[in-house]
Order: structure tokens, then C-alpha cells, then sequence
């Protein structure tokens, strides 16, 4: 299974931390997120390198099994409003997106026992780049 090196900004972590006390964040989903912090290098937000996804980043990212390509935003669950466009980060692919690089790989399991591996192809925003430290 592919699990490349993550960076996760000190803020994202401390947000997803407190996110994860919640009574909504329980169960398999929570516990692979949590699992992905604890392997995750932290770093301040204004050290964050332009390539890795953050949140609130908006990311084009291919499903390799299919091809497909989208592009979505990851947001808190309480941003996420059902929007196509926007995936939160306790869905799979939220999860498994947070903190990539652009050309990195992951190998995530979904729901109904489908695998996927998913590659980021580029960013097209991330508030770390555009000078927003504390959205």
C-alpha cells in the first residue's frame, strides 16, 4: 500500500484535533484521520511549501482505477453544504488527500470495499500560499 510522506500545518492539526473530540467525528473515519496525523510531519503555517494540500485548499487530484479527474475544495464538515465541489475532511477522499504534494500518490480504502489510488495533479489555491495563516 502506498502511503507517501504528509505535511500538515500546526493550525490544521489543531483544528482537526478538536474536530476529532466532537461526538460526530466517531467511528473508522475518525480513527483513519487521527491515524494520519500521528504519521503527519507538522509544520508552522507560514512554513507550508505552495504544493501540499491544506485545508480549504481547492485540489485537482485523478483517481488512477478509473481516470476520473475532479477537482474539490476540502472543508471542515460544517462547510461542506452537500456541495460537489467540496469534500470534508472526515469523507474518505478528504481524508486521504490532506496533506499530499502535487504528483504524490495514495492508496485509500472507500466505502463498499472499493480501493482507490488517488494523485494530486495540481492546486489551485491554498490559503497557506495566498498569505492566509489564520482562515
Amino acid at each position: 500500500m502506498n502511503t507517501p510522506d504528509l505535511l500538515v500545518s500546526r493550525l490544521d492539526c489543531e483544528r482537526i484535533e478538536a474536530l476529532l473530540e466532537q461526538p460526530l467525528a466517531a467511528g473508522a473515519r475518525a480513527s483513519a484521520l487521527r491515524d494520519e496525523l500521528a504519521r503527519a510531519q507538522i509544520v508552522e503555517p507560514q512554513a507550508m511549501p505552495a504544493d501540499v494540500v491544506t485545508m480549504n485548499s481547492t485540489a485537482l487530484f485523478r483517481d488512477e482505477e478509473s481516470g476520473e479527474e475532479r477537482e474539490m475544495t476540502l472543508v471542515y464538515p460544517r462547510d461542506a453544504h452537500g456541495e460537489a465541489d467540496r469534500v470534508s475532511i472526515l469523507a474518505p477522499v478528504g481524508t486521504a488527500l490532506l496533506g499530499l504534494r502535487i504528483g504524490q500518490t495514495i492508496d485509500w480504502p472507500l466505502p463498499g470495499g472499493r480501493q482507490a489510488r488517488l494523485q494530486v495533479l495540481a492546486i489551485r489555491y491554498q490559503p497557506e500560499a495566498a498569505g492566509e495563516y489564520h482562515r
